[in-house]
Order: C-alpha cells, then structure tokens, then sequence
C-alpha cells in the first residue's frame, strides 16, 4: 500500500514539475516575443525609410496577389500596350479566311478585325467556347462598330449592358473600358459564358443573353447569330459560306421559332437589335449576372 502511495505521490510530483516547466518556457517564450515586437517597432520609428521600404514591398506583394487571383496577368495589358490591329496574313490560315470575310461582308478594315479574330480564338479557348460563335454574337449585336450604344445603355462590340456589368470592368480599367474592343470583347464572352452555363445549352444562353426567357420568345435573336456561326465555321473550314441561310441546321440546338423569325443572310440593323436588347436589363438584373 505504501508503494503504490509513493508511486502516486512521485508521478503527481512529475505533472507538477512538468506543468511548471512548460508555463516557465511558454512565459519565457511571450516574453522574447514581446521584447522582439518593442525592438521592432522601435528600430521601425528610428529608421521611416525601412518602414516605408517594409510598406511598399508589402504592398507590391499584396497587389501582386490580388491581380494573379482576379485575372491572369495576361489580361491585364493595358490597351496602350498592345497591338491594335494585326495583318491577318499573319494568322494561322483558319483565322485569316474567318478575318477576310468577315471584313468584306461588314465592310470592316481586315486589320483591325484580324486582332478581334485572335483574341477570340484565344479567349474561346480558354473559356472553352466556340471562337466562331463569339464572333457571330459580335456581328449581330454591333456589326463590328466598337462604338455601338443602344438607347438602354448596351455598348460597345458585345453590347454587353456596362451598368449591369461594372464589376466586370473593374480590372480592366472601369466602365469606360466598355469602348476598348478587346477588353469589350473579354467582359462579353464572361457574360456569355455564364449565361451558357446558366441555360444549359448554347440555345438558351443565348436568349439569356439577349434577355429573353427563352428561344421561342428572343425574335429570332438566338437562329441569327446561330445561323452566322454555322457561316463561319464553313469560311474558317473552306474559306466558302454556306448559302442560302435558310437552309442551316444545326440539329443539337435546333428549336421550333416561327417562320417570321428565320435567320437572314444580313444580320438586323442596329435599331432591331437595340430594341431586343431593352429585354436585356431585367434579365441580367433579376439573375444577379
């Protein structure tokens, strides 16, 4: 019995040693750290150019973070420093057939339109859609004028609604990075993209897009620009457009719209389309795009 009361007695002593040790190294350890924090501070007073130094790069490090996690650092060239038009003999052979049509059928300088062509073989490949349908997009809602507005505040090449959209501009510049085609272009296939996703198909993102509830009622918004699409894929494959429209079938997004509403070989004025595009605020308002 004394035994084991020693052997109690003896392993309360070692908890009580061993507590007491570790409170003495923990207060110990508060200690140095708060004498290191006085000894920082104080040589940070003493010395304003190491704070500023310790400020800055602490700042260039965090904005550094922040642009890598917002955009890829790519996309965050400024318009002045980049190349406003490219030769489109230059371009990949597929590329330079969709740039040359598209510059005679809209009556657009092929050069300028052979950089809107690269980039959209290069942000449809990363937003893994169809370059020739953000083009098509581009031909029905602005023709390829950069400067395009219509009466409820839809700009620029994609038309994209900039007051509904203005978080999407921020790292581009702000709202008036509407007018700069490329940057345009980048915030439209985003909305694009998210309407796609949202509709399920590319049928219905596109009447999302537009800001109808549907294809049987976007007035034929959706068979137009799939209709221009199915031509460019043709030009890009063959340097030839397939004629008449009317005889364009694209069976996976195929949906019954009335006859009145068949696509046409010229893509509708910009008053049509700025009429569809009132459609487009309460939409994109009501699903938070």
């Amino acid at each position: 019995m004394t035994a084991t009361n020693n052997m109690v007695s003896g392993l309360r002593s070692l908890v009580a040693t061993l507590a007491q040790g570790f409170l003495h190294i923990t207060h110990s350890g508060f200690a140095l750290l708060g004498v290191a924090v006085a000894i920082i501070a104080i040589t940070l007073t003493a010395r304003p150019d190491l704070r500023q130094a310790g400020e800055a790069q602490l700042m260039d490090w965090l904005q550094a973070r922040q642009e890598t996690l917002v955009v890829p650092a790519e996309d965050l060239q400024e318009p002045s420093e980049r190349a406003l038009a490219v030769n489109p003999k230059e371009l990949p052979q597929e590329q330079a057939r969709v740039a040359y049509w598209l510059s005679r059928k809209y009556r657009v300088a092929p050069e300028p339109l052979g950089l809107l062509v690269a980039e959209a073989y290069e942000i449809g490949t990363r937003a893994k859609l169809d370059p020739t349908l953000i083009l098509a997009v581009m031909a029905i809602e602005s023709r390829f004028n950069p400067f395009a507005q219509s009466p409820v505040g839809a700009q620029g090449l994609m038309q994209v609604i900039t007051r509904v959209h203005t978080d999407k501009y921020e790292s581009l510049g702000g709202q008036l990075a509407a007018f700069d085609p490329v940057s345009n272009l980048r915030v439209g296939v985003k909305v694009l993209q998210d309407c796609i996703a949202r509709a399920g198909s590319v049928q219905g993102g596109l009447a999302y897009y537009v800001g109808a509830s549907d294809p049987q009622n976007d007035g034929g918004y959706a068979e137009k620009v799939l209709a221009e699409h199915y031509r460019l894929r043709q030009v890009a494959s063959t340097g030839r457009a397939v004629l008449p429209a009317q005889t364009v079938a694209v069976p996976t997004l195929a949906t019954q719209i009335p006859a009145k509403a068949s696509a046409t070989a010229t893509p509708p004025e910009q008053g049509a389309s700025a009429t569809i595009q009132g459609q487009k605020v309460a939409l994109l308002s009501a699903t938070g795009l």
